[in-house]
């Protein structure tokens, strides 16, 4: 939107940014174009049913009312159809339209699902941004003097001539603290719309309205109450997301959280008769027998993996990752692209990146057990009465207790840089704001008030990068992510179940585990957390170690001037500190963010402004 600029004349322009985002809609687009607006979109027919186009535009008496688009899905159609009284056929895009005419800002407390949404109205001359309550589908945008550009990705707004790439000293605090901080774009005079925001933006300026938020509420419920209220809210949502078309998979690791989603939807699918499958996928590494415990895995996923396959009977699927997948320099390279910012994840983000191009051949969409350890407390620093009273991101404190020093991933800058920077007074001041934030009742206090504190960073900026890595993974291969315990009601619920309640039986998620154990074998019932798994080949250490050498040699490399030389030689001088527990998950999280961003700066052009 522009209204000083006749965007007409700049079709190329809007092309190459609509273009960015081919990857995430890869079998179609359209750009709707007026005087002073442009809404823009691709679609992915991710189920073969024929994707409905975008954006919709609703003409009157021959004249532009509207252009609307929507990302993500919308759940519950049938209900807003009635509401606005569509009796025929409607897209997400018209829905979202018509809402929009319908109640103004407040449009979106009638959308229910994961989206983000771009509203223009030509009668008001006014661009509508809006995201799902949770924050699941991403929403860029970037102010210009006289209007904004937006986009559900960083590069569509980057492929603007009037946008220049730089982080400045805020947005590498923001990007080495893992801080989640909502509404931060990371690259300078980039934000994003916050979960739960409609954001009008008119020739006199931004207008912000939020319409959800957590809140604190007194929870009455005993505990049988409560874990049948848990197990109703989930499995509506599960049936939510599971949808009337094609037939979701799932992606399974074994722990509670997605054998809980396989366990509703095989029940929902049942239900609705048909005689439809389940589908569950799987990525490992190597053969069970060559898992190693540590202090962060406590076990190895395909045992269990199979024990629910066996007893649900589901389709499956395996895909065994070794090192050099992982490692494959395309391959990084495409998650680089799919993230648009480097991260500390490592692999996480190229065997899931992997994994998600493999499902991608077999399904449109896939439910993930994601954000449970947030909801209902599996984080293993929520069991840990030193990190969880640490004056900081829990996250940071756990980096903290495996030897980091600075945010998450921060340790192989410059000692000068980090002078300047000063990570942890950054996170200790996200932790500050934060905690003034927190819904709380009165007369709340000690245990109970302080898990309900650590809940609230989880659920609010721990997701805000969660949700994000999963998203733009899936979508860049043209796959859909859904994730039924992002549902509102839920999640808000459990919020005020208290911690005594949460961990009625000394574990971590009892109260999800107590809601399906009639569903599920007992050993996974029973299956203390494990993370999501990564390579235990101390192969890819050397390997990382090898790229860090390469980055010192390179009088080119645009990370050089920033990074730790002596920390780095002390790596490649011993790489075996990369290869398991949890110092070897801080330090990875290190050497992957600085070949990261050394990546991102050159693949990127961006430009380093202190």
């Amino acid at each position: 939107m522009d209204h000083e600029r006749d965007l007409r004349r700049e079709r190329p322009t809007l092309l190459a940014m609509i273009a960015a985002l081919a990857q995430r809609g890869p079998d179609g687009e359209r750009l709707w174009l007026a005087e002073n607006a442009a809404v823009g979109a691709r679609w992915s027919d991710a189920d073969g049913t024929g994707a409905p186009r975008q954006p919709w535009v609703l003409q009157e008496d021959g004249r532009t009312v509207l252009a609307a688009a929507v990302t993500g899905v919308l759940y519950d159609t049938d209900v807003l159809r009635g509401e606005l009284g569509i009796t025929g056929p409607a897209t997400q895009a018209e829905l979202a339209g018509r809402a929009w005419l319908r109640w103004g800002e407040r449009f979106a407390e009638h959308l229910d699902g994961a989206f983000a949404v771009a509203v223009w109205s030509e009668r008001d001359r006014e661009l509508v941004l809006a995201r799902d309550r949770l924050g699941n589908q991403p929403l860029y945008y970037y102010p210009l003097p006289s209007g904004v550009l937006f986009g559900s990705e960083r590069k569509a707004v980057l492929a603007h001539p009037a946008v220049e790439p730089v982080i400045d000293a805020d947005g590498l605090r923001e990007l080495f603290s893992y801080a989640g901080t909502a509404g931060h774009g990371i690259l300078k005079g980039f934000h994003q719309v916050p979960p739960g925001h409609v954001l009008r933006f008119t020739r006199e300026g931004r207008k912000t309205y939020r319409y959800w938020e957590l809140t604190a509420e007194e929870h009455t419920d005993d505990q049988a109450e409560t874990i049948a209220r848990i197990r109703e809210l989930l499995g509506a949502s599960v049936r939510r997301t599971l949808g009337t078309g094609a037939v979701p998979g799932i992606l399974l690791s074994g722990g509670i959280d997605s054998s809980a989603v396989t366990a509703l939807a095989h029940q929902a699918l049942a239900e609705r008769g048909g005689g439809e499958t389940v589908r569950t996928f799987t990525v490992s590494f190597g053969a069970a027998e060559e898992f190693k415990q540590d202090e962060i895995w406590g076990s190895p996923d395909a045992p269990f993996v199979q024990s629910v396959v066996r007893h649900l009977g589901t389709e499956h699927t395996d895909l065994v990752l070794d090192t050099s997948d992982i490692i494959d320099p395309a391959v990084r390279s495409a998650v680089l692209r799919a993230k648009d910012v480097p991260s500390p994840l490592g692999n996480m983000n190229t065997s899931l990146y992997l994994l998600c191009r493999a499902v991608r051949e077999h399904v449109g969409s896939v439910l993930l057990g994601e954000i449970a350890d947030a909801v209902f407390g599996g984080f293993a620093w929520v069991h840990n009465k030193e990190l969880v009273e640490a004056p900081t991101l829990p996250w940071v404190a756990m980096a903290r207790f495996g030897g980091g020093r600075h945010g998450l991933g921060g340790d192989l800058l410059a000692p000068d840089l980090l002078g300047k920077l000063d990570l942890n007074g950054y996170c200790a001041d996200a932790y500050t704001t934060s905690m003034a934030q927190v819904p709380r009742l009165a007369g709340e206090s000690g245990q109970t008030l302080r898990m309900r504190e650590i809940t609230y960073f989880h659920l609010t900026r721990w997701l805000e990068t969660l949700l994000s890595h999963d998203e733009s993974l899936g979508s860049a291969v043209g796959l859909g992510t859904r994730m039924p315990f992002c549902d509102w009601r839920l999640v808000n619920y459990a919020y005020n179940v208290p911690w005594s309640l949460k961990s009625f039986d000394g574990r971590e998620k009892s109260l999800l585990r107590a809601a399906v154990a009639d569903l599920l074998p007992d050993d996974v019932v029973n299956r203390a957390k494990s993370p999501y798994p990564v390579t235990q080949d101390p192969a890819y250490g050397r390997a990382l170690c090898e790229r860090m050498a390469t980055l010192l040699a390179d009088p080119t490399a645009p990370a050089a001037p920033l990074a730790d030389t002596s920390g780095i030689q002390s790596l490649i001088d011993d790489p075996s500190v990369l290869d398991s527990g949890m110092r070897a998950w801080v330090a990875r999280a290190n050497v992957e963010m600085l070949l990261g961003l050394n990546d991102w700066l050159r693949g990127y052009g961006v430009r380093v402004e202190l």
